[in-house]
């Protein structure tokens, strides 16, 4: 069945995090709810849930979207998929000026998909989508268009079966459209899965011993090949190379310590395996936009305890 929403939404507090846990109105016999509407300003505080979230905006250039440790600002047209109950989100004004605002936002149950059928060969596609907005992930412009009509007419079907299939439609075209995901995985509290056993026995001891100095022979031993050829390996089977992998696995622990511990900043700073405090702050804001200093202030300043 379908909902329409637009009431405000109720919260509560982690006191641990302090961070809105948004208390949904999806109820168990329902596959989904929407809330479809028009606004000015984007006012809700960063927050997190466990449904499953689709959000879709239009009209709203110059919006600032955090999700996890990803900050940017948005352009005319935005969509993002986020299946993490762990993934502290906001869409905050920052500097839009649009008055037409539309926004589209629908809350999903993760067991919407039952496990059986989402290892069907149809549905293969939808799960590693699925598994990938686990840190969130955003689509571009041509999966924007590709299900844009799809999205606008869905609050207007009255008949649940019906916008349920329509709704299922969306998933499927977004799931073979472009996307890139946003949130770092030490971040986001995720694994970083491979379908290549040497890769993945390599992702894992990355992730155990981020904060250790780590050569390329070392690792290149531990996949039994020359770092050359691993090199070329690593690469071509995660898209980065290694060095710039395991920087970014360093900086989502620390941008993970920033948010929820009051840890001096050089001590996060060591203990997530960079032996530089200016280093660290030059590679930091490069990275992210921002200092580290800045980037706790920021999520401080968005966060509510109730």
């Amino acid at each position: 069945m379908l909902f329409l929403y637009n009431s405000n939404t109720v919260m509560s507090a982690n006191t641990k995090s302090q961070v809105i846990r948004e208390i949904t109105p999806l109820s168990e016999g329902d596959c989904f709810y929407i809330a479809d509407r028009y606004k000015k300003e984007f006012t809700y505080p960063i927050h997190r849930h466990p449904e499953f979230e689709l959000n879709f905006t239009e009209h709203a250039k110059g919006v600032r979207r955090i999700v996890g440790d990803s900050l940017e600002v948005i352009g005319d047209y935005d969509l993002v998929l986020i299946t993490s109950k762990d993934l502290e989100h906001v869409w905050e004004q920052h500097e839009c000026t649009s008055d037409e605002i539309h926004e589209i936002t629908i809350q999903f149950s993760p067991e919407l998909f039952f496990s059986n059928l989402l290892k069907k060969n149809q549905f293969k596609s939808v799960n590693r989508m699925l598994k990938d907005a686990e840190r969130g992930i955003a689509f571009d412009m041509s999966a924007i268009m590709k299900v844009y009509s799809l999205l606008i007419k869905l609050s207007s079907i009255t008949e649940g079966f019906y916008s349920v299939i329509n709704f299922l439609s969306i998933l499927y075209e977004l799931s073979r459209s472009p996307y890139r995901t946003l949130s770092n995985t030490a971040f986001a509290r995720v694994e970083s899965i491979s379908d290549d056993d040497r890769i993945a026995k390599i992702q894992e001891y990355i992730a155990t011993h981020y904060s250790q100095q780590t050569s390329l022979p070392q690792l290149a031993d531990l996949a039994n090949m020359t770092p050359v050829s691993f090199s070329r390996f690593f690469k071509l089977r995660t898209g980065k190379n290694l060095s710039n992998y395991i920087i970014d696995i360093r900086l989502g622990a620390a941008s993970r310590l920033l948010v929820d511990t009051s840890m001096p900043i050089s001590e996060i700073c060591y203990d997530c395996g960079f032996n530089n405090l200016s280093n660290f702050n030059r590679i930091f804001k490069k990275k992210k936009g921002c200092s580290p200093k800045n980037f706790r202030e920021n999520y401080r300043k968005k966060k509510i305890v109730i």
